[in-house]
Order: structure tokens, then C-alpha cells, then sequence
């Protein structure tokens, strides 16, 4: 007896794969929540240097600030953060939320902490002057690459890595809004695209961890003070569907606005670098009229949950955020916009909510609970989020009845959002980039993995002199009953197939006339080494080919091999069982 059976069970746990993820959820949990403190604190500390305090408590404050300063600072701040972009950040632009999808979905995970650590500082730096952006979308990303830091060096699995990307964006949005359970949903339904344990259990532990870290620092509070709620009336539910409606227009004028904001500043003929100052300029005017659209808006938000804003007010505002919002992002500031989508939603619920409340009195409960359900109906239709921002009200509340109504609101505003856009803010800028992340795993892999990697090397070269007769002994014994002819140089000159011979195949008395040059299929279609298997499988769909000669290059056109459909096709249906299995939780 050596004693190992005894202690096998020991071994056996500490080696389990869910043990060592759950252990990696609580440090990168904690790296995140640390990241997210380090964050809003450097915010505050660029905003008390450049304003003169933090622009989450100074709405008084700042409308005593002389004109010139609410104008220059987010002006001379845009040239700033437009030269932090063009000298910090890979393709000289910001980071959010949809990059973190785009790892997820196509990059095994993988963010650099360079990138993590160069976004966070360009979204710091863009928030502090005053820029109409929220902070909860670079606080993501971070938490996000400070995950794949850890994996990365670890070398863990591809499904490991995406598992603690998630846990550092629940612990992310944990942290910002004092929500634990949404953060989880949020990494869940946003980033990782399922629901698996395998998954859920490191995210819930980094979620729970995240928020521990910072209730110890800021305090318990709440990212909202919400006053107590109650629903007066079900009849009152009509007209929380209608907010939906409205909600979703809102959304989609938002994101159409976002997306010729975008349009607008990639038209304008100057350096990039330059755009956000000019962006910075215009949010300075606006500041003017209305400076509650400086910055993440946290306080306006408040005031409006309390009801301290008329109707006339809270439409200038909706129109006046929106507007500031949509200029920040086309113009590359840093930043994201769940928050900004929060202040707009608030500002459209309180406007429903005091008509409402005008004309049916006795029904009403309130402008405060129609500011809330708007709150929630507007930011999830344009984060595609809708558990998320449910789930965040319900933790901001703690109401029941309070949290049907915005789960009405939000699925209907988030249905009509969907089939009017197509899409979210989070899949409008990957869409806008060129990059589609449905597919997923296999997309990811179709994309990453090269012709060279696949390619056959078994082709069979005929010069152009070699006559008739020879081809056709040739073409007995080709693979797939293909011959590529070639140059000189062994540069491609065509392809040659039984078909290609048609009367020539069977006419002898042309042997010594004919040659593969006079048969070749000239301009065949071919593929580079170096093309992506999702470009080659798109090219023989479109082609009809099964086989395609693959060269070294195009400037030499010298052949290199040939690539089968039924080897790409394979390697689509591994990584699509791979994908389903590690939803399932088996990897």
C-alpha cells in the first residue's frame, strides 16, 4: 500500500480545470474591480484639474464657470485625446465594448495589455474634458484585457481564456454600477453568448468579487439614488408599453445619429488626430445652453429619477444629449455609451411620464417611475442588452412591481429597435469595421486560419510544350482529375480537365500538333497563400470550383499548391462542433 489511492481524490481536485478557473475568477475579479476604482478615480482627478471639480456634482457649480472655459476645455482636451489616439492605440482609434466582443467571438479572448491599458488612458483623458461619453464601456475593456493578460501568460485554452474574459467584464460592470447579478448577465448575454456552467460559475465568483472590492472602497451606495416606487394601477401598463414604442424610437434616432455623426467626421478633410478637437468644440457649445451633457451625466440622471426637470427641459435635453453623444463618438473620442444611453432613456420616461401624469392623474405613479422604466427601455435597446439592463434596474430598486414595467418596456422598445436597425450599437461599429461575429468560433477560425495552412501540396505541373497525348496520360493519374499547367518559371498558365480536351481527348491524329498550351483553361481562378479560409470558401461558392490552384504570391503567380472544398469544409464543421461543445460546457 503506497497510500496514492487515498490521496488521489486530493489530486484529482486540485488539478480540476473548475477549481483553477474559479481561483483565477477571484484574481481577475479583484484586477478588474482595482481597474474600474483606478478609473473613475483618475476621471475625477482630470475633471477637478480641468473644471475645477467632478462633473457628477457641479451642475450649479459649472454654469458659474466663465464661457470660455466650458468651450476650451473639451476643444483643447479633443486635440489631446486625438493625439493620444494617433500615438497610443493600434489602427489609431478607441477601444470599447465591441472589441471585447470581437476577441470573445473571433480572437480565442486575446487583448493586449497595451491596448487594455492605452484605451483606458484615451477614455480617461476624453471623460475628464468633458466629453459626452460614459465610463462603463472602457472599464470593460479593461477589466477585459487585464483577464487576457492573466490567460495569456497562463497559456490557457481558448474557451478558458473567453471564460475569464467574461469574468472580468462582470466583475467591470459589477463594479460600476454596484450590480452584481448584472454584471454577470451582461457578460453572459453580451460577451460570452452562453449560458454554460462551465462559464457561469468563474463569472458569478468575479461578479461577487468585483462588487465586495468596491463596496469596501466607495461605500454601498447605489449608481442611482432611486426614491421608493409603487405601480399605482395595472391599467397603468398600456401606457408602459406605449414608453416602449417611444423609447424605441428614441433609440434608433440615437443610433442613426450616431452613425451620421461617424459618416460626417470621416468625410471632413483633415488629420485624424484633429477630429476630436472639432468634436470638443461642438459639445463646448452646447455645454453653453445645457451643461448637464458634459461628461457620463450621472447627476442629471439622478435629478430627473427625482423629478427636478420640467418637460420643456427634459426634451431640450434628450435632443441636446443625444446630439453631444453622437458627436463624441463620429468625432473618436474614447469612452462608450451606456450611460449616455441611460441619461437619454431617464429624460424620455420623465417627459412621458409628466404628459401621462397630466392627463390621467389617478393613474399615474408618478414621473419618477415612468423616468426609470424609460431609463431602462432606451439603454437596452441600444446595447442589445435587454436582460442586463433589466436586471440592473431590478438591483437598483429592489421593486417588483416596479420591474414588470420595465421588462415591458424594454422587450418591446428592444423588438422594434432590432427589426428597424438590425442591430445594436455594439454590432453597429463591428459592422462598420467590416467584421461579423455570428459565426462565432468557426467564423473566428475561418478568419485566422490561412490557405497556406490547408493547402495540398500533391498537384501535378505540366509544362506548356508537353503534347496532347501526354496530357492525357497525365490527367489519368491526377488528383481530382486536374492538371495545372505552368510556365517557364512555374508561374500558373491554366488548368486543364477532361472537359477542357472535349473533341481533343479521343482525336489521336493531332498529337504531335496540339500541345497543353492550345488546351489550357487560361485566367483559371486562384487563391493566394496567404488568403484567409473564409475569403477562399466564399470565392468557390461564388466560382462553383471544388479545387483551386494556390499561388505564393500574386506578382509571381508561381504555383504552390491546390486547395480542395471538402478539406475547408471540414475544418468549418470541426470548429462548429468545437463551438457547440464548449457551449454545452464539455471543453
Amino acid at each position: 500500500m503506497t497510500g496514492k489511492p487515498f490521496f488521489e481524490p486530493v489530486y484529482r481536485f486540485i488539478r480540476n480545470q473548475q477549481l483553477i478557473l474559479i481561483l483565477l475568477a477571484v484574481l481577475t475579479g479583484s484586477a478588474a474591480s482595482f481597474g474600474a476604482i483606478v478609473f473613475r478615480e483618475g476621471v475625477e482627478l482630470l475633471q477637478t484639474a480641468t473644471f475645477g471639480a467632478s462633473l457628477e456634482q457641479m451642475s450649479g457649480f459649472i454654469e458659474a464657470l466663465p464661457d470660455w472655459q466650458i468651450v476650451l476645455v473639451p476643444t483643447a482636451g479633443g486635440l489631446f485625446v486625438g493625439l493620444m489616439v494617433h500615438y497610443l492605440m493600434p489602427n489609431r482609434r478607441p477601444r470599447g465594448v465591441a472589441d471585447v466582443m470581437e476577441a470573445a467571438a473571433l480572437r480565442s479572448g486575446a487583448i493586449t495589455l497595451r491596448e487594455g491599458l492605452g484605451a483606458a488612458a484615451v477614455s480617461i483623458a476624453s471623460i475628464g474634458v468633458g466629453a459626452s461619453v460614459g465610463r462603463e464601456g472602457p472599464v470593460v475593456h479593461l477589466g477585459a484585457a487585464l483577464s487576457s493578460f492573466v490567460a495569456t501568460r497562463l497559456r490557457l485554452s481558448r474557451s478558458q481564456a473567453v471564460t475569464l474574459l467574461g469574468c472580468g467584464v462582470a466583475s467591470a460592470v459589477a463594479s460600476s454600477f454596484n450590480a452584481p447579478i448584472a454584471g454577470v448577465f451582461f457578460a453572459l448575454e453580451v460577451v460570452i453568448g452562453h449560458y454554460a456552467l462551465s462559464a457561469f460559475a468563474p463569472i458569478v465568483i468575479a461578479g461577487v468579487t468585483g462588487t465586495i472590492i468596491t463596496r469596501l472602497y466607495f461605500g454601498d451606495f447605489p449608481a442611482f439614488i432611486i426614491p421608493d416606487q409603487t405601480i399605482v394601477s395595472f391599467w397603468e401598463f398600456p401606457a408602459f408599453a406605449l414608453l416602449g414604442v417611444v423609447c424605441a424610437m428614441s433609440a434608433v434616432i440615437f443610433l442613426r445619429s450616431c452613425e451620421f455623426s461617424a459618416d460626417v467626421f470621416a468625410r471632413i478633410p483633415v488629420p485624424g488626430w484633429l477630429k476630436p478637437m472639432f468634436g470638443g468644440l461642438c459639445v463646448g457649445v452646447i455645454a453653453l445652453a445645457f451643461p448637464q451633457v458634459l461628461g457620463v451625466g450621472y447627476e442629471a440622471t439622478d435629478f430627473a429619477l427625482k423629478g427636478q426637470y420640467g418637460l420643456a427641459l427634459l426634451i431640450a435635453l434628450i435632443a441636446a444629449k443625444t446630439a453631444a453623444t453622437a458627436i463624441c463618438v463620429g468625432a473618436g473620442f474614447g469612452g462608450g455609451v451606456f450611460t449616455p444611453s441611460m441619461f437619454i432613456g431617464a429624460m424620455v420616461g420623465g417627459a412621458f411620464g409628466v404628459v401621462a401624469t397630466e392627463f390621467f392623474p389617478h393613474l399615474s405613479s408618478g414621473h419618477s417611475a415612468y423616468t426609470l422604466v424609460g431609463l431602462g427601455a432606451v439603454s437596452g435597446a441600444v446595447l442589445g442588452a435587454p436582460i442586463s439592463t433589466i436586471l440592473i434596474v431590478f438591483e437598483l430598486t429592489a421593486n417588483y412591481a416596479l420591474t414588470i414595467a420595465v421588462m415591458m418596456a424594454v422587450v418591446i422598445a428592444s423588438v422594434i429597435t432590432q427589426q428597424v436597425r438590425g442591430n445594436s450599437f455594439f454590432t453597429w461599429q463591428l459592422d462598420r469595421r467590416g467584421i461579423n461575429i455570428k459565426g462565432g468560433r468557426e467564423s473566428g477560425l475561418m478568419t485566422t486560419t490561412h490557405v497556406s495552412d490547408v493547402m495540398s501540396h500533391q498537384f501535378t505541373p505540366v509544362a506548356q510544350s508537353l503534347n496532347i497525348n501526354g496530357v492525357r496520360e497525365k490527367l489519368l493519374t491526377a488528383p481530382h482529375g486536374e492538371l495545372f499547367v505552368v510556365d517557364d518559371n512555374g508561374g500558373l498558365f491554366g488548368t486543364i480537365t477532361l472537359g477542357d480536351l472535349s473533341d481533343s481527348a479521343f482525336d489521336h491524329s493531332i498529337d504531335d500538333v496540339v500541345n497543353a498550351r492550345d488546351v489550357a483553361r487560361l485566367h483559371p481562378p486562384s487563391l493566394s497563400a496567404g488568403d484567409t479560409l473564409e475569403g477562399a470558401l466564399k470565392m468557390m461558392q461564388d466560382t462553383g470550383e471544388e479545387h483551386v490552384a494556390v499561388v505564393e504570391d500574386r506578382k509571381s503567380m508561381k504555383l504552390a499548391g491546390f486547395l480542395h472544398e471538402i478539406d475547408v469544409m471540414l475544418i468549418y464543421n470541426r470548429a462548429l462542433l468545437d463551438a457547440r461543445r464548449e457551449e454545452r460546457g464539455e471543453v
